[in-house]
């Protein structure tokens, strides 16, 4: 029997204040974006913000259907939005916060199998890691130096 063990470099931190002046403007800009979500259903609010390598930010929200499936996540609304505005501009960082209007949220939360899967081929689409932050809508935050570290063995294109 083989045996494989995939390690995962995440970085924590207590505070935004750790963080460069750019990943704090970053989850700021995440926070902001989370007054834009649509989450009637769950009351769930996700904001997205990506930092592009020509040092711009485009942001994004989650927007709720009545028919689940038919939901945009905030992660993929901001990198719609960075590839609909600044096509062919690599994204370096992504920021993701979250709350609920009914409780605090104070942990990270991690995306989902499709926003994991959307950031994996967006590092193979640019040939460039994406470092990823993640934070509730206060308290800890989690520092991903890499997208693919959130989905391990991931599909691409090579098995096409």
């Amino acid at each position: 029997m083989d045996e494989m063990i995939i390690t995962v470099k995440v970085r924590r931190y207590a505070d935004p204040d750790e963080l460069s002046e750019e990943e704090q403007r970053l989850l700021e800009a995440a926070g902001e974006a989370m007054q834009y979500a649509y989450s009637p259903y769950s009351h769930f609010q996700v904001g997205a913000a990506v930092l592009l390598a020509d040092g711009s930010v485009e942001t994004g929200s989650n927007q709720e259907n009545a028919a689940y499936p038919m939901c945009l996540c905030a992660e993929r609304a901001a990198l719609a939005s960075a590839a609909s505005r600044k096509p062919g501009i690599p994204v370096q960082k992504i920021a993701v916060r979250a709350r609920h209007e009914e409780k605090i949220i104070d942990r990270p939360v991690g995306p989902c199998g499709a926003c994991r899967q959307t950031l994996s081929e967006w590092e193979d689409r640019f040939g460039q890691d994406i470092v990823v932050l993640l934070q509730g809508e206060k308290g800890q935050i989690h520092r991903f130096y890499r997208a693919k570290d959130l989905l391990p063995l991931s599909f691409n294109g090579s098995f096409l």
